[in-house]
């Protein structure tokens, strides 16, 4: 084996070595969220759903407001969890390979503003439920192939919007009971984040003429 050789080889073991390290903690993680999530529904559903009632979010009401910060954790009964965890596990997964930090960093943008986007147009209305966060994560994750152009996010940002792409009827306004609100402005903040978490390229340096 040559030296260029042993060098690519290398280089293959290190990259798969570091892609597995973040698989493992991805799915860590998302096992760990979504543990969160069918715990405090068992409370709720222990507690008649009074968890729902009082820290869902409230639209138009200012006490609503701290609702965007506990909603995504609430469901409408086992069923409603149900269909979101699927969904949510895989694209959460997907979105956090690229580190706990960055996903945590999404996570933030699209819990914040997703949820204040459905708190300002959803007036009178208790909005609860993690698809805000399943659309957000399938907007980070396709948005992400965009913004940073790195082959392995491209890849799976096609895959991702060839797999998911019926879940934008979720965004017409024609479902009783849904909030399609909470999924359109959950993707565009999913957009919003891969736009701020972008790889940073360096500046290309221009020639004095």
């Amino acid at each position: 084996m040559n030296d260029s050789t042993r060098s690519a080889f290398e280089s293959a073991r290190r990259g798969a070595g570091v892609l597995l390290t973040s698989a493992l903690g991805a799915a860590v993680i998302m096992v760990v969220l979504l543990g969160v999530m069918w715990g405090v529904e068992i409370v709720d559903y222990v507690l008649n759903g009074t968890l729902d009632r009082q820290f869902g979010i409230v639209g138009w009401h200012p006490d609503g407001l701290a609702g965007i910060f506990f909603a995504p954790f609430l469901h409408v009964g086992f069923g409603h969890l149900m269909a979101n965890s699927l969904p949510l596990l895989v694209l959460g997964f997907l979105a956090a390979l690229r580190g706990i930090g960055r996903f945590l960093a999404a996570t933030a943008v699209i819990i914040v503003l997703g949820g204040f986007g459905t708190w300002f147009t959803s007036p009178d209305t208790i909005t609860v439920g993690a698809s805000g966060l399943v659309f957000g994560y399938f907007g980070y994750v396709v948005a992400r192939g965009l913004f940073d152009r790195r082959p392995l996010d491209i890849v799976i940002g096609i895959g991702v919007a060839i797999a998911y792409y019926s879940i934008l009827w979720g965004l017409l306004p024609n479902q009783q009971g849904i909030s399609w609100q909470g999924h359109l402005f959950g993707l565009l903040a999913g957009v919003v984040a891969a736009w701020l978490l972008r790889r940073r390229r360096p500046a290309t340096p221009s020639l004095d003429s």
